[in-house]
């Protein structure tokens, strides 16, 4: 019998309308003779599913919904939502709670992975080699002489807690740092401010591909901007080399580290992070958990480059999600 298969996205954030194109991708590309997909939105004023007929709103006593006079529950969740509440891991402990699977690690493992902070704080106790960083709530006073002596210019503000580059600055003076940290606050409360590595940028794909940790082939990013911001990524402002053109020998010194914060960080399911190289060695940026799943997207760029086409990784994360 065919499995039902709840796709949710949108969500909360700025990221919806990306959330909504890598959600569509998933449904397009699921197996027909094994899953029967829903789009299910979850946005801050409803939870509905969406097909040819209408809109059906979500019953969130059992996440299920009525049509036709038919109740539908579902037997998996793929979660295709970046940003809150998916990728942050907040909406996950409903699911557990009603003992319906999902593709995604455990809540508290993607609420982790979505803290930069946090994340960074882990690995670096583990030995991963990351950049300087300053930690700033909302309700801190910002110390501008303290910024530049720790971090120098240039630097990067970001939001501590959002994707898809929202939020983000590069900034080389101590002029323009106000105007950053204004915009990284207009995302999150809390924001990170990281000093600027000057090397080559690389994204890796890991997953647990049919019960076993896989490192997919490594991109190599290149932005016609000044940092792979949101039109690097989204509207062509780059070039997204897959394979890298690397030598083996960096090849398996990115692969290692990438494999090392999958496995130290105890993750399951999709993930994609960001390295960049500064003498020989990888400093982890981030890691995102649900990365954008879009045929142009990286990730899936580098599933293709494995000879795994997205029928497959969305099956697999799918299997790997029932077997638990």
């Amino acid at each position: 019998m065919k499995k039902k298969v709840a796709v949710i996205m949108g969500g909360f954030s700025s990221e919806a309308s990306v959330s909504l194109k890598s959600g569509k991708t998933v449904i397009e590309n699921l197996p027909e003779e094994k899953y029967i997909p829903y789009a299910v939105h979850i946005t801050p004023d409803a939870w509905f599913v969406e097909d040819i007929d209408g809109q059906y709103p979500i019953d969130k006593n059992d996440f299920s919904f009525t049509k036709n006079g038919k109740k539908i529950t579902f037997d998996v969740v793929f979660n295709a939502i970046h940003g809150t509440p998916g990728e942050d891991g907040a909406i996950l402990p409903y699911f557990e709670i009603l003992g319906i699977p999902h593709t995604s690690a455990a809540f508290d493992k993607m609420a982790l992975t979505f803290n930069k902070k946090n994340t960074i704080a882990v690995l670096r106790s583990y030995g991963t080699p990351t950049g300087k960083s300053f930690f700033i709530h909302q309700s801190d006073k910002i110390n501008k002489e303290k910024i530049a002596a720790e971090i120098g210019f240039p630097l990067f503000v970001k939001p501590n807690r959002a994707g898809s580059s929202y939020g983000i600055s590069k900034v080389y003076t101590p002029e323009e740092l106000e105007t950053a940290i204004e915009k990284a606050f207009h995302e999150d409360k809390e924001i990170i401010i990281e000093e600027f590595l000057d090397g080559r940028e690389f994204s890796v794909g890991v997953i647990k591909y049919k019960g076993e940790v896989k490192v997919l082939p490594i991109t190599e990013i290149i932005s016609e901007n000044d940092f792979f911001d949101y039109e690097a990524k989204y509207l062509g402002k780059s070039q997204e080399i897959t394979p890298a053109k690397i030598d083996e020998t960096t090849q398996k010194k990115i692969a290692q580290v990438a494999q090392k914060v999958y496995e130290v960080l105890d993750l399951d399911g999709i993930s994609r992070a960001e390295y960049i190289m500064v003498n020989g060695m990888p400093y982890f940026l981030e890691i995102n958990m649900v990365p954008g799943l879009t045929e142009a997207s990286i990730f899936p760029q580098q599933a293709r480059a494995a000879g795994i086409e997205l029928s497959e990784l969305f099956d697999n994360a799918i299997e790997m999600a029932l077997k638990g």
